[in-house]
This record gives C-alpha cells, sequence and structure tokens, in this order.
C-alpha cells in the first residue's frame, strides 16, 4: 500500500522547533537529566532521539545515554508480517535498571508498536519509569497507551497515513498526510 500526497504537515523548520520544543518538556517533567536514557524505536524513532539527545546537551551540557531497539519480535502481529522471525538484539551499551526510559518513535498509531517496545524493554531490565515520546498522535488507538511528549496530535482517518521523513533515513525532513491508494 503507497500513499499519494495529500497534505504537508511539518517541513524542517517545523520539525527543528518542535524537537525543541519537546526538549524542554522533557528536561522540565524530569526536573532535569538526571538517569534519563533515549531509546529510539527503529527506524525512524532512533534518529529523532539522536535529535533529542542533541538538543539535551545543547541546553543541559549533558551526554545522555542512547540506544536503540527494534521491536519486530515482540509484535503481536507478527505472523501476519513474516512466517520466521528473527531475534534482534537492541543495541545497549548501558543498564537501564533505575533509569527513566524516554521511548521515542516518529507515530503513535493504534499502541501496538509502543506495547512491543515496552515488553521488548521489560525483558531487558527494570527501569524506574518508561515515558513516551513521539513526533506525531494520530489517534485511533487500540490498546491503552498515551504519549507523555506529542509533537503534533493529528486527526486522521483510517485511510490516511502520517509518512514521516527524516533526513538521516529518507534524505529529507517533513511529515505528510497521504491517502491510502490500493494497487
Amino acid at each position: 500500500m503507497k500513499g499519494q500526497p495529500k497534505n504537508e504537515l511539518m517541513d524542517d523548520e517545523k520539525i527543528k522547533r518542535t524537537i525543541t520544543r519537546m526538549t524542554h518538556e522533557i528536561i522540565e517533567k524530569n526536573k532535569g537529566t538526571e538517569d534519563l536514557v533515549l531509546v529510539g524505536i527503529k527506524t525512524r524513532g532512533v534518529p529523532l532521539a539522536r535529535r533529542l539527545k542533541d538538543k539535551i546537551f545543547e541546553f543541559e551540557q549533558v551526554e545522555i545515554p542512547l540506544g536503540e531497539i527494534d521491536i519486530t519480535f515482540y509484535r503481536d502481529d507478527l505472523t501476519k508480517k513474516d512466517d520466521r522471525p528473527i531475534l534482534k538484539v537492541p543495541y545497549f551499551d548501558f543498564p537501564i535498571e533505575g533509569k527513566t526510559i524516554i521511548l521515542v518513535d516518529d507515530v503513535l498509531y493504534t499502541g501496538r508498536t509502543a506495547r512491543a517496545a515496552i515488553e521488548a524493554l521489560m525483558d531487558m531490565g527494570r527501569a524506574q519509569k518508561i515515558q513516551l515520546a513521539v513526533l506525531v498522535d494520530r489517534g485511533h488507538r487500540e490498546l491503552p497507551i498515551r504519549a507523555d511528549y506529542v509533537g503534533k496530535n493529528v486527526p486522521t482517518s483510517r485511510d490516511e497515513i502520517v509518512a514521516v521523513h527524516l533526513l538521516e533515513t529518507d534524505g529529507i525532513d517533513k511529515v505528510n498526510i497521504e491517502e491510502l491508494s490500493s494497487l
């Protein structure tokens, strides 16, 4: 299913401003940066987490640990995606016990990706807290998941997709709403 461009939600400048605002919110809500860890959900959550890490350093002059996680094995719709799951070990070179994890993703939709990422983190250790930061919350939740930090709330229909394009993965920074097309 490929989307047909419908509406641009964010350009590169809006994404930069949004990341800056979200960074301030993370620092404020956590009363600083002590024991904070950023974990990006592959694919586009990783560069977003890296951008948040860079902004935290810019504002606080503190290096926050950054990890990435691939939740493919933890998805509850795995049988629909592939008959042979591959377990991919998350990249972490630090413990998460007692830490506040900021889980970062590009779009929050049904809540299933966030649930899978939380399950994967819990298999790795006992964090003090897990918070969720997303660039776009498009609604249509199927699970009781709510983001702590939201770049933009966007009401969508189920016939639309929110397409996040990032410089690191796609060569351009922009977010579009696209119509699903039948192929």
